[in-house]
């Protein structure tokens, strides 16, 4: 994917901005700018850098090993690291949440309600309620996240902490938050998802469900995707990250789906988004 465009005139060349780098400036409504910003960060960098000191040490990440605490909690008392983690995660909402209105409008449609589980500074909430005004959605996420955030008649801001409870819904989203977990911790997630759908009524017939926007790694079954070498390479890359700032790992299709047995669910749907990514659908 090439950054810059070589244009020729009779009398001179220059060099022009693509859709790839476009993406960049910060004024672009789709910018990745903070995504990018967050990913160069010394704060994630040096976690590669210890990586032969972890392997000598019982600790559950090199995040650990540099800075002595998990990144959620080093994030809830640094501001800096807080806020970029806050913005790279909103420019991520407001670029995956236009094409997954799009593509996966039928997903949404004939909900009332939606909370969007570690849903941050609100930007997939808003994303899916301005697309679909009569869903009520709510961003649940830690206390130190959404504080200072004010919500609207679409879309509120809730404190709370995903692995205690999750406030009843027809839908539960979960967009980029369980490949951050291993598979016990997701588990915990994926059932109190469950009983929120279930405390929302009659969630079979009602078609409550619970919506997972995430990588699957191999993509083996998706007959409408060729994998290409530049979506393995990207699928590595954060099967990387995960280990190294996080606890997690991404997931290919078997392992998804053991997940949701696992917690009590009965069906999936895979529906392709972008690259990598999909959203998944999972019901009781």
């Amino acid at each position: 994917m090439s950054f810059f465009t070589l244009q020729k005139t009779a009398d001179q060349e220059s060099y022009l901005l693509t859709p790839a780098s476009r993406l960049l400036l910060k004024d672009n409504p789709l910018s990745t700018s903070s995504f990018v910003l967050l990913a160069l960060d010394q704060v994630l960098l040096e976690t590669y850098n210890c990586m032969s000191t972890w392997f000598q040490k019982d600790e559950p990440n090199p995040f650990v090993t540099v800075f002595g605490e998990p990144l959620w909690e080093y994030a809830s008392h640094e501001a800096r690291v807080n806020n970029l983690f806050n913005g790279a995660m909103a420019n991520d909402s407001s670029l995956i949440g236009k094409a997954v209105v799009v593509k996966c409008k039928e997903v949404f449609q004939g909900l009332n309600s939606l909370v969007d589980v570690a849903g941050g500074t609100g930007n997939m909430a808003k994303a899916i309620s301005d697309a679909f005004p009569v869903l009520k959605c709510t961003a649940l996420d830690l206390p130190h996240v959404v504080a200072d955030l004010e919500g609207n008649t679409k879309s509120n801001f809730l404190a709370g902490d995903m692995f205690k409870a999750v406030p009843p819904a027809d839908a539960i989203l979960l967009k980029w938050i369980l490949h951050n977990w291993p598979d016990e911790e997701c588990v915990k997630i994926l059932k109190n998802c469950e009983e929120a759908i279930r405390k929302n009524g009659n969630e079979k017939q009602r078609g409550n469900k619970v919506i997972i926007i995430d990588m699957v790694m191999g993509n083996q079954t998706w007959n409408s995707i060729e994998e290409d070498d530049k979506i393995t390479e990207a699928q590595l890359l954060f099967d990387m990250e995960m280990m190294c700032s996080a606890i997690g790992k991404e997931r290919n299709e078997k392992e998804w789906a053991k997940l949701f047995l696992d917690s009590g669910f009965s069906n999936y749907k895979v529906i392709p988004v972008s690259g990598s990514r999909a959203l998944i659908e999972i019901y009781p």
